[in-house]
């Protein structure tokens, strides 16, 4: 029961608190529009979001879209409420989130907070990591081949998989040799937001050692679509710039925020055992897991797990260079990024042994000694040792070997008294004398 309690129940139910804690921004939203002056800064904030989307607004305008901000700041529900990953209406929430901070400074002010509601640390990492860290321990076979395995087995992983590699590898038109990233980028979201993160983890971080793993785990996404970009079926002589891949992410509420949750939860700690300042490997995993099928969708670069990165580059940046370096650094130069992803470290916090069950505690000797013997004799051994070991040593050698041969005596005439009365109820049975005499009456 106290397993129970301390691994089960008091998890769930902070998990339960903390989610019931965090407000959604649909509701705050539905609140807002029921309150004319809050209706009124609202749907002035929608429409500087929506022309700021097409083109840079006016110096006039801007002004009028950030007092109207200002004011907005009173409306508290608004400025605390949260989004859920993979809701169905995910997207609709993100971008309430995002209309009321219109002025944000794109991605910089964000570092510090995520548009998504905050994981319960212990149940990510009891329910996931404990299946990965079993599977990451498999010995020297390619890990990233039984995963494959293990997601065909299972009837909705393999068949979501099939979904996004046929969106990722089905040409756009039947004239150009180029797929539509679009729908690659849809399906491979549909996978990751479906699937268990014990069979999607598996895929996407299984351990390797060798090219030819190394090449089937980079290949899980179908870098070719939703990796790398190509135009008209051919690679581009080099690759965009990290800070035109951030401005077009900026213009996507997904995007945008699923960015914001990766900065957040995947901030470095040098100082941190787990190289994470949230202390959680596993979060940091699961945000990372998001970027994929968005604009910002890393991969990997290499056989090695560690080496992960944006398809982009920082040549050409100009005066702007340590900001886009600084972009690229979030996946090259990122400690908590690198033990996350590295398979080995997954096995580094297994589920707490469950605590041993309490042995019967004994029965004193003078509770034992005035029960009568046919109610002594059934009881389990453990109850007839009358004082624990510990408590028996300090005892005079004459006494400890009376207690001894009380013990034996005890077991011995326990076991006769077994022994006797199944012999007894194995050999006598109702009616056995009346058949006896009717057999001797025939004869």
């Amino acid at each position: 029961f106290f397993f129970f309690l301390v691994y089960v129940c008091i998890p769930v139910l902070g998990a339960f608190f903390a989610m019931s804690a965090s407000l959604d921004c649909l509701v705050a939203e539905q609140s807002c529009l029921q309150e004319h002056s809050c209706m009124v800064l609202f749907r002035l904030l929608e429409y500087c979001t929506a022309e700021e989307a097409v083109s840079p607004l006016s110096s006039d305008a801007r002004l009028e879209c950030l007092e109207g901000q200002n004011s907005l700041q009173q409306y508290r529900p608004l400025q605390v409420c949260k989004c859920q990953r993979g809701s169905r209406r995910e997207e609709h929430c993100l971008r309430v989130y995002w209309t009321v901070r219109f002025a944000g400074i794109w991605p910089y002010d964000e570092y510090d907070v995520s548009p998504y509601e905050e994981l319960e640390v212990n149940l990510v990492r009891n329910i996931e990591m404990s299946h990965m860290a079993s599977i990451m321990a498999g010995g020297g076979t390619n890990q990233c081949l039984k995963a494959a395995q293990d997601c065909g087995l299972y009837e909705k992983c393999g068949s979501l998989r099939s979904e996004y590699v046929v969106a990722c590898t089905k040409r756009a038109t039947s004239s150009e040799n180029n797929c539509n990233r679009q729908k690659c980028h849809k399906a491979l979201r549909r996978f990751l937001e479906r699937v268990p993160e014990e069979y999607s983890f598996a895929l996407l971080f299984c351990p390797c050692s060798d090219t030819l793993c190394g090449e089937r785990r980079r290949k899980t996404i179908v870098p070719s679509c939703s990796y790398e970009e190509n135009v008209r079926g051919e690679e581009r002589a080099g690759k965009p710039n990290c800070l035109s891949l951030q401005s077009y992410c900026s213009k996507d509420e997904l995007c945008r925020s699923r960015f914001a949750d990766f900065q957040h939860n995947c901030q470095p700690s040098p100082q941190s055992a787990s190289g994470c300042v949230k202390e959680s490997r596993a979060i940091c995993l699961k945000a990372y897991a998001g970027l994929i099928g968005t604009i910002m969708t890393p991969n990997y670069v290499s056989n090695s797990s560690t080496e992960v990165s944006q398809w982009c580059t920082c040549d050409g940046s100009g005066n702007e260079l340590h900001s886009c370096q600084r972009i690229l650094r979030m996946f090259t130069s990122n400690i908590c990024l690198r033990e996350s992803t590295s398979g080995a470290r997954l096995q580094e916090r297994p589920l707490p042994l469950p605590l041993p069950l309490p042995l019967p505690l004994p029965l004193p000797l003078p509770l034992l000694l005035p029960l009568p013997l046919p109610l002594l004799l059934p009881l389990p051994l453990p109850l007839l040792l009358p004082l624990p070991l510990p408590l028996l040593l300090p005892l005079p050698l004459p006494l400890l070997l009376l207690l001894l041969l009380l013990l034996f005596f005890l077991v011995s005439v326990k076991k006769k008294y077994i022994h006797s009365s199944s012999n007894t109820s194995s050999c006598w049975e109702p009616g056995a004398d009346r058949r006896q005499g009717s057999q001797g009456s025939h004869l």
